[in-house]
């Protein structure tokens, strides 16, 4: 393997890498731009490296260039589990995390010498960030939606609220609580995957609960 290759393939996985950081960049999230290319790059050589090993080596020790690849694999989860945080009952940085273990694999796969791996892969998670995003929120407005009830914001009201949707199967995503407009009133906004069409329904119990004073989907 010549030094232009080695070059080549070390910039290569850090475009191919940084292309999938930018989009993490333009959401704002941790691991961004430069955090990929440091992903990438690294994956890549450490993959060099094991191949540098088998041709330095070779004839003397019996060496697999992939168990380095391998310790990056399951390494990275340490990485990824850093991007994801828990907030309130939602979720966030699942994609980051999984953005991050793909930028290694594919710099594993330039390092390798894989390139038309790692290129078609880089393709296919840009269209999964980028072209899929509008269609995700296109589900998220069919399956998604947030009740916002006014109450007197009691525990009991809360507990109600919380049956009531429990009942219909929709799980709650995240939910806040704020001051309502009128006195002694509080707003409860509850975030929602509906698992069935049944809004209307919902909201029905919704309004006859007794702490309920008013009730609508957003």
């Amino acid at each position: 393997m010549s030094d232009l290759e080695v070059v080549v393939r070390l910039v290569l996985s850090a475009v191919l890498a940084g292309a999938i950081g930018s989009e993490r960049e333009r959401h704002g999230r941790a691991a961004g731009f430069r955090t990929h290319i440091l992903v990438g790059v690294g994956s890549a050589i450490v993959m060099l490296t094991g191949l540098y090993m088998m041709d330095a080596l070779s004839g003397r020790v019996a060496i697999d260039p992939t168990r380095m690849g391998a310790q990056v694999v399951s390494g990275i989860g340490f990485l990824g589990a850093g991007t994801i945080l828990r907030f309130h009952a939602s979720i966030r940085g699942l994609t980051t995390a999984a953005s991050l273990w793909v930028a290694a694999g594919i710099g594993l796969a330039a390092g390798a010498g894989f390139l038309i791996g790692a290129a078609t892969t880089t393709l296919l998670v840009l269209v999964a960030l980028f072209g899929l995003a509008r269609w995700e929120r296109y589900l998220r407005r069919e399956w998604y939606r947030a009740l916002i009830v006014e109450t007197r914001g009691t525990s009991d009201d809360l507990v109600a609220l919380r049956r009531v949707l429990a009942d219909h199967d929709a799980e709650i995503q995240n939910f806040e609580i704020r001051p309502g407009e009128r006195p002694g009133a509080f707003l409860v906004e509850f975030h929602c995957r509906l698992l069935h069409q049944d809004e209307q329904d919902i909201l029905s119990k919704t309004l006859q609960l007794e702490g309920t004073r008013r009730a609508h989907w957003a």
